[in-house]
C-alpha cells in the first residue's frame, strides 16, 4: 500500500541552493519510514514559527500550526500537554528560537517536555534580507551590521546541555544520510529533543566553504557522558577555524512533563473539594 503524498503542491519560493530542502526532504524521509512502520501521520504535527523555515509547513502534508515568531515551543507544549500520544515536531530559525524565543527553548529544555525541535540555523535573519542574529559569527556584515557585528555568537548545543535537554545533536544541510539519523533519533527519544542543523542560507549567508572542510562525524563519542558531550560542544563556539563535530552529542533518559502533570491531574471530586478548602480558609 502506498503512503500518503508527502509533499504538497504549494510553490515552493525557497530560493535555489537553500539548505531548507534538504531538511524539506529529510523530513519527509522520516515521516514516510514512519508510515512504513506502521505509525499513523496523523498523530503527528509539524509546528513553525517566523521565517523562511517556516515554509515547511506548507510544503509538507501533515497537521501543521503556523506560530508567532519566537512561539513554535508553546504551541508545541500545549498539543504535547492536551495530547500526549501525539508526535510534535517544531521547525525554528536561528533568530525566531534564539532571539525571540530562547526563554520558551531553555524552559522546555529545563522541562523535558516530549518535543523534537529541530533549528534550521543559517545564522542570518533571511526573510528579513540580511540582519544578524544570535549564532552569526563576529564581524558578521548584514543589513543592520554594515560595518560587522561586535558579538559574539552563543553555542546553542552548550546552552543545551546546560538547560537539561535529554538529547542534543547536531545536523548539517548537506549531509542529508546523517541528518535523517539525528531526526529519526530525536523523534524517537522520549524527552526533549534538540538538533541544530547548520543550513546554508545560499542568498545572505553562503557558508558551505567554511563548514565543509571543517566538519566530521563524531566517532568513538560516549553521548551517555555529559562531560564528554560538554567539552565536544565547546570544540567549536561558532566562530573561528576549529572542527566542527557533527552527530549525537549527548542523550539520557529522564521523565517527560507531560508525565509528571498527568500524575498529578485531579478528578472532578477532588478539584471541588479542593475549591472548598482554600474558600474554606478565606472565610
Amino acid at each position: 500500500m502506498n503512503g500518503r503524498q508527502l509533499i504538497t503542491d504549494t510553490q515552493n519560493t525557497w530560493c535555489p541552493g537553500c539548505g531548507n530542502f534538504s531538511i524539506q526532504h529529510t523530513l519527509k524521509n522520516v515521516l514516510a519510514d514512519m508510515e512504513r512502520e506502521g505509525q499513523s501521520l496523523d498523530n503527528v504535527v509539524l509546528v513553525s514559527g517566523i521565517g523562511c523555515h517556516a515554509k515547511i509547513a506548507d510544503y509538507l502534508n501533515i497537521n501543521s500550526f503556523y506560530s508567532l515568531h519566537g512561539r513554535t515551543i508553546p504551541v508545541a507544549t500545549g498539543l504535547k500537554l492536551a495530547n500526549p500520544g501525539l508526535t510534535v515536531i517544531c521547525c525554528a530559525g536561528d533568530g525566531d528560537c534564539y532571539a525571540e524565543g530562547l526563554d520558551h527553548l531553555i524552559f522546555a529544555a529545563k522541562r523535558n517536555i516530549d518535543l523534537t525541535v529541530i533549528v534550521h540555523n543559517n545564522r542570518v535573519y533571511g526573510l528579513t534580507t540580511g540582519q544578524y542574529t544570535p549564532t552569526s559569527p563576529r564581524g558578521f556584515k548584514g543589513k543592520s551590521t554594515p560595518l560587522g557585528t561586535l558579538e559574539d555568537p552563543f553555542n546553542p548545543l552548550e546552552l543545551m546541555l546546560a538547560s537539561g535537554a535529554t538529547y542534543v545533536a547536531r545536523g548539517y544541510s548537506k549531509k542529508m544520510d546523517l541528518l535523517r539519523t539525528l531526526i529519526r533519533e530525536g523523534v524517537g527519544h522520549k524527552g526533549f529533543a534538540f538538533i541544530d542543523v547548520l543550513q546554508i542560507c545560499a542568498t545572505f549567508f553562503p557558508a558551505a566553504d567554511y563548514y565543509s572542510p571543517r566538519i566530521y562525524d563524531l566517532e568513538g563519542h560516549d553521548p551517555a557522558s555529559f562531560e564528554a558531550a560538554f567539552a565536544k560542544a565547546r570544540e567549536w563556539d561558532y566562530n573561528g577555524d576549529a572542527p566542527i563535530a557533527l552527530g549525537t552529542f549527548f542523550k539520557r533518559n529522564s521523565p517527560v512533563f507531560e508525565g509528571k502533570t498527568a500524575a498529578r491531574t485531579l478528578s472532578t471530586m477532588e478539584r471541588e473539594q479542593a475549591v472548598r478548602e482554600v474558600l474554606k480558609k478565606r472565610t
